[in-house]
């Protein structure tokens, strides 16, 4: 057989140079291939094998030296001959562990230990078939299809009962323990099925009948005695120090229970259990606790843990409690030194922020920069003392132009400071020396002009960005609910109605200087403008928290002239209609020119 193959090849003497052959075969004869080994010069054979069914692909590539010769009959030299030898024994001895054999699901195929499923078109279709799987779905991720595939058989076929009554026949070594398990239950598991699949393939004699062994579904009731399984041994290696002992052992109770409580203590730790583990359902069930679960001393520990996992639901869901919560709650706690900067920053710039007036906004910045300042404090400081603190710097410059508060100039910029109206709020500011002069100086001229104009705001026009903002907290006790604010020499006043168990109305209107009612500081020692009609374009907008989920309601941007009298010194009032409390209502406006 040999004579015909070295006369194909050299039925005329000439030289080649660096002329690369490629001869691939399968079912060829071993005589044939032992053949093509020895009649190619040794320093440049390489031989690689490929995994086939029961067949042997040969791949056989040269380059041919300069002055070698194919001819008939040609035969190499001894020393070629004990350097091809030692070349064949070295090439066999690197690759004798990617040889073994590894059955691919319940067929007779085989393949590297390291390859993937896509390495072996052949091996892929016939799991497809066996499993019931798309061919052309599963090439897109053979590995997770085929392992999805196989976690529905088992929710469809096993029972719960009827597992946890028998004995485990899979042991996972992890965290310094050996835990008991069954198969079926770990399948919930990708992870964990990934390393039993694995060591079935390794640890069985024929791991094609036992995958069909597990496959085998039996009917509900039966009486037919189950075929005893191989007990595995599987190993699973976590260095997340989130990862407890206490918290992975919930994760897999999780495996057999649908009620496993957790509490606020352990979440974090069963959450990065449930994410190695490749366990879907329990990583969902943590991030669903989280999002109702949000505190003041929660917040920073679940949005780190929503930026770690890149779970943008849970990260939302932290932006949307701090919007409404940082002024009237988080603000009034220790536990706002916990708010990572970037999360203050974004906060800031959301048109969901809720706040009382702008100046508590500022108040609650310059005691988050104290917190920072002051690590070892640990209770909330007065306003008193964070004003006496940044008062006692050097006059010579500003605390945001010094090295140590330039990193926190972001978060100033995000201020509207044109919204602080009140003189004595502005003096207070000034004294800290903690801002920049020119800001201070740009927001005295700024009211200035709009007053010296009758109130128009002549440079301020958009209403999401540069409208003055107010808000008002209603609470379980409350029928009704006010707050009195004085602007450019108009005074108004917010007010929530609560209509029924579930019904609320909330409005803003017009008030006269006169008004007896008009006893709030807001209104003492303020211009008082004589115009009888204000042209006022405003939105209002209430939240509240229900079932974890924010509810919004709001008005559309509406412009209307204010009046001193019925109707017209009345707002459109925003009707809510639901079942969360406390209510947050933001009161949003400028005046345009008129």
């Amino acid at each position: 057989m040999s004579r015909p193959h070295q006369h194909h090849h050299c039925h005329h003497r000439r030289y080649y140079h660096h002329c690369p052959i490629t001869v691939t075969t399968a079912a060829i004869p071993s005589a044939i291939l032992t053949h093509i080994a020895v009649a190619i010069p040794p320093p440049a054979v390489a031989i690689a094998f490929s995994l086939v069914t029961n067949i042997m692909i040969v791949s056989v590539t040269t380059s041919i030296l300069p002055n070698s010769r194919l001819t008939r009959g040609l035969r190499s030299s001894k020393p070629e001959r004990e350097a091809s030898s030692q070349i064949f024994s070295l090439t066999v001895s690197q690759h004798k562990a990617r040889l073994e054999r590894r059955i691919v699901g319940a067929t007779n195929r085989w393949r590297f230990p390291k390859d993937h499923f896509s390495t072996d078109l052949l091996a892929l279709s016939q799991i497809c078939t066996t499993l019931n799987v798309d061919f052309n779905e599963a090439l897109k991720d053979p590995d997770r299809l085929c392992i999805s595939k196989i976690q529905k058989l088992f929710s469809e076929s096993f029972q719960n009962d009827d597992i946890q009554s028998g004995p485990a026949d899979v042991t996972l070594e992890c965290l310094g323990f050996k835990w008991e398990l069954h198969h079926p239950q770990i399948f919930q598991s990708e992870t964990l099925a990934r390393l039993y699949l694995t060591a079935l393939m390794h640890d069985t004699k024929s791991p094609s009948r036992e995958l069909k062994k597990i496959l085998k579904a039996q009917p509900s009731g039966t009486t037919e005695e189950k075929s005893p399984l191989k007990k595995i041994f599987i190993s699973l290696k976590i260095n997340d120090p989130a990862v407890t002992k206490v918290a992975f052992a919930l994760a897999l109770k999780n495996l057999y229970m649908t009620d496993v409580e957790m509490n606020v203590d352990n979440v974090l730790g069963v959450m990065a259990s449930a994410h190695i583990l490749q366990f879907d359902s329990l990583f969902q069930r943590c991030v669903n606790m989280m999002m109702c679960r949000l505190t003041p001393s929660t917040i920073k520990n679940f949005y780190l843990a929503g930026c770690k996992y890149k779970e943008e639901q849970l990260i939302m869901a932290c932006e949307k409690w701090l919007a409404m919560n940082l002024v009237p709650l988080v603000g009034t706690q220790i536990y706002l030194r916990n708010i990572p900067q970037h999360l203050l920053q974004k906060v800031l710039s959301s048109p969901r922020l809720f706040t009382f007036s702008e100046f508590h906004l500022v108040k609650t910045l310059l005691t988050w920069v104290y917190l920072q300042l002051n690590c070892n404090i640990q209770t909330t400081p007065t306003h008193e003392t964070v004003l006496v603190y940044f008062s006692s710097f050097s006059k010579k410059c500003c605390f945001l132009e010094r090295e140590e508060g330039q990193s926190w100039m972001p978060l100033f910029l995000r201020l509207r400071l044109h919204g602080i109206t009140s003189g004595k709020e502005l003096e207070e500011l000034r004294h800290i020396n903690f801002f920049p002069e020119s800001w201070l100086i740009r927001v005295t001229a700024s009211h200035y002009h709009i007053l010296e104009s009758g109130g128009n705001m002549l440079h301020m026009t958009d209403l999401s960005t540069q409208a003055m903002r107010f808000g008002l907290l209603f609470r379980q006790e409350y029928n009704s609910y006010s707050e009195k604010i004085a602007i450019y020499g108009y005074f108004f006043e917010m007010k929530g109605l609560k209509l029924d168990a579930t019904t609320y109305s909330f409005f803003m209107q017009r008030i006269k200087h006169t008004d007896l009612e008009c006893t709030s500081n807001a209104c003492e020692h303020s211009t008082t403008s004589l115009r009888t009609d204000r042209l006022v374009k405003y939105e209002v907008r209430a939240q509240t928290l229900v079932d974890g989920q924010w509810q919004e309601f709001r008005t559309n941007q509406i412009m209307q002239k204010f009046g001193l009298a019925k109707p017209s010194c009345k707002s459109h009032a925003l009707k809510v209609r639901t079942t969360g409390i406390p209510i947050h209502a933001s009161f949003t406006f400028l005046f345009p020119v008129s």
